[in-house]
């Protein structure tokens, strides 16, 4: 391999553009050889955006994966996608990054990090949350004992809601807004605890006319888990599509000698008051008049921009990623959240046999 990791994107909508704002802050680790959109009307200026040239168009994924000279391909297009481009990747001989959730069903996730391991290449699970500096610096304070030893964490996403027609189907998303949102919390959580949960419980506003807010929406528009680990934390993981005013990425860490309170999204020096409105606050943020706090650099605050420089890193040693960013990781966080399906769905505790020993009924 060069000493440039060559990038086939495949995506060029929103996730797309998340990505390749990381790749232009390590162009000395990768190149982007080829960009693939069904409209590729959106390549070339999602690639002027962030100064890229040289790149091959392909509106074929099938296509773009058998003739594009790369290394990694990364996967930036709507959930049930996923499975079918990241097989096909492998089977070419390519690694692979792949955004959340890692597919629609388990049965799929399993099948990619299989695909991984015939073709000995690596899967990488985009999980931003890890890299955000928001949470790292709270964890080396919990490493150095400032708040003791953690007892309980509260952590959520939320926002108003998805009009993309991809999340308002469990065919095509995987499940309402804990696939969709509460797969951060819940990725964190485990990596943080090495995937070793021992039990859990789950509600959620069950879809359609008994959602809170979407009627429309087959998948919930809240869920709340609570879940405990072998090492004796609880935590309580939260997603909704009902929270106005932006983006809600929040986690509180209560530890026997402190606690923590840590906001990912509305952390900014400053602080506008705008009559007509400014042209971007925060993600997701229905308004943009009265007084605000807008991002000053959202994407490298919610992890995105050291996530991509660590997978390249990664592809050029050819190593996994850190816990939480791995095939492997991306299927337990799905197993996780298909379990708090079922606790909900059949009104049960869900006890993780694997850890069964580890288990405090």
């Amino acid at each position: 391999m060069d000493k440039r990791v060559r990038v086939l994107l495949v995506g060029a909508a929103f996730s797309a553009d998340l990505h390749i704002d990381g790749y232009s802050r390590c162009k000395e680790l990768a190149e982007i050889v080829a960009i693939c959109d069904k409209d590729t009307s959106k390549i070339r200026p999602l690639a002027e955006r962030y100064g890229f040239t040289g790149y091959k168009v392909y509106d074929n994924y099938d296509k773009a994966i058998e003739e594009a000279d790369c290394d990694v391909v990364d996967i930036c297009l709507p959930n049930f996608l996923h499975h079918d481009v990241a097989v096909k990747a492998f089977k070419r001989g390519r690694h692979v990054i792949c955004e959340k959730p890692l597919a629609t069903t388990v049965e799929d996730a399993k099948e990619m990090v299989e695909a991984a391991a015939r073709a000995g290449k690596k899967l990488y699970y985009a999980e931003d949350w890890i890299f955000a500096p928001a949470i790292n610096k709270p964890l080396e304070i919990i490493n150095e004992g400032a708040i003791g030893k953690p007892l309980y964490i509260r952590a959520r996403e939320c926002h108003s809601g998805s009009h993309s027609p991809f999340a308002q189907t469990i065919k095509y998303c995987g499940g309402g807004c804990m696939v969709h949102l509460g797969i951060h919390p819940v990725g964190f959580m485990l990596a943080l605890k090495e995937n070793k949960w021992t039990e859990l419980v789950a509600m959620t506003s069950g879809g359609g006319e008994k959602n809170l807010v979407h009627k429309k929406m087959e998948g919930e528009d809240w869920s709340a888990c609570i879940i405990k680990f072998a090492d004796g934390t609880q935590a309580l993981l939260e997603a909704n599509y009902v929270t106005r005013g932006g983006m809600e990425d929040m986690i509180d860490i209560y530890g026997t000698e402190g606690c923590m309170h840590i906001n990912l999204t509305f952390s900014s020096p400053i602080t506008c008051y705008s009559i007509p409105g400014i042209s971007y606050t925060v993600e997701k943020a229905e308004v943009t008049t009265g007084w605000s706090s807008p991002a000053v650099d959202e994407k490298f605050n919610l992890g995105y921009v050291n996530e991509i420089r660590h997978f390249m890193e990664c592809c050029l040693k050819n190593e996994d990623a850190r816990i939480g960013l791995r095939g492997i990781d991306g299927l337990e966080a799905l197993k996780v959240v298909n379990l708090i399906y079922k606790s909900a769905r059949e009104g049960v505790k869900v006890v993780n046999s694997e850890l069964r020993g580890y288990a405090r009924l």
